[in-house]
Parts: structure tokens; C-alpha cells; sequence
């Protein structure tokens, strides 16, 4: 699942590299993502085989804020356990252009995994954190992830972007604690 905010004016947000990651692996497994029906009219998703796995790549169009009823909405219809969701999001507590595998933990002020955990009951979910760094000066958190990347951020974004699937990649082959050996390592 790859979180961010709805259309164009948002695309190149800071808050909108969790989709920037998700259309990575699509473009990479060759996925489409279509609009769902009925429970599933909330995401854009597309089945495929991503590292040798049967996965659903998914996006919810809702705001950040509501990501969580597409979330479960997609999770009841595909049967998946939230055990093996994958949230692919930004990280303010990281520094800009650091990856980060974890599972569960708190959200941190981050709104889609709030919304996220209020859907599913449980904050033990499979996180890839996009480090996009903290704002400068006294800026507010929330004006600065919703403001594009910085001309110097985006000559590295696409690498950053290509890391940041590389780990979804490497948890799905190699599971949490070698994925998170390996990433860790890297950035």
C-alpha cells in the first residue's frame, strides 16, 4: 500500500513518496492499477507477481487522513492478513533519502498511519519509512510534507525511489528481520 494525497496538485509532495514507491513496483512487475468496484472504489490496485510473490499493489484515493477504509476495504476483499500489509510511507523522523523496515510501532503524528490503524485494530503492520527529513526552522510538519521536494531532493528522488522498492522487494524475499539487515546497511 502505498500512501499519498489524491491528483495532480499533490504528485510531487513529500507526503505523496509512498505512491511515488508504489508505481515504482507496479512499472517493475508490470501491474496495472485500476479503480475497484464496491468495497474496493477507494484504491486504485492491480494483482500481479512482485520478487516471485502473489501480491496486490494498492493506493488509496482518499486524502492521507482516510487511507485506513480503503486499507480495509482491500484487505476484507483480496482475504489478506493484516499481518502481511505493507505500508510504503513517508518518514519526517528520518533524514531525507533513508529507507527503514520495520513492523508496528506508533504513527508518529502521521495521519494515513493513524487512519490505518483505527481500520485494521492493530498498528502491527509491515512499514517501509521514507526518509524525507524534518522541515527547516520553524516551519510546520504539515505545510512542509505537503510542499514539493527541493531541487537538490529531486536529483536523488529517483534513486531514492528505486531504493525505497528495492527494500519492499528485499522484505518480500527475505522477511523483516534480513530485509532490515540488508536495507539498514545500505542507507
Amino acid at each position: 500500500m502505498g500512501l499519498g494525497n489524491p491528483g495532480p496538485g499533490y504528485a510531487g509532495n513529500r507526503h505523496n513518496v509512498g505512491v511515488m514507491v508504489l508505481d515504482e513496483l507496479a512499472a517493475r512487475a508490470g501491474i496495472r492499477l485500476s479503480p475497484g468496484k464496491g468495497a474496493r472504489s477507494r484504491a486504485v490496485s492491480g494483482e500481479g507477481r512482485l520478487a516471485g510473490r502473489r501480491v496486490v499493489l494498492a493506493r488509496p484515493l482518499t486524502y492521507m487522513n482516510e487511507s485506513g477504509g480503503p486499507v480495509r476495504g482491500l484487505l476484507d476483499y483480496h482475504r489478506i492478513p493484516v499481518d502481511d500489509l505493507v505500508v510504503v510511507h513517508d518518514e519526517l523522523d528520518l533524514p531525507f533519502a533513508t529507507v527503514r523496515l520495520k513492523r508496528g510501532g506508533g504513527e508518529g503524528g502521521h495521519n494515513g498511519l493513524r487512519s490505518i490503524t483505527r481500520s485494521t485494530g492493530t498498528k502491527d503492520y509491515l512499514r517501509v519509512r521514507v526518509g524525507i527529513g524534518r522541515p527547516p526552522g520553524r516551519q510546520d510538519p504539515a505545510d512542509f510534507v505537503l510542499k514539493d521536494f527541493s531541487a537538490v531532493e529531486r536529483k536523488e528522488l529517483d534513486l531514492l525511489v528505486g531504493e525505497a522498492a528495492d527494500a519492499v522487494e528485499t522484505l518480500l524475499v527475505k522477511g523483516l528481520e534480513a530485509a532490515q539487515n540488508e536495507v539498514h546497511a545500505r542507507t
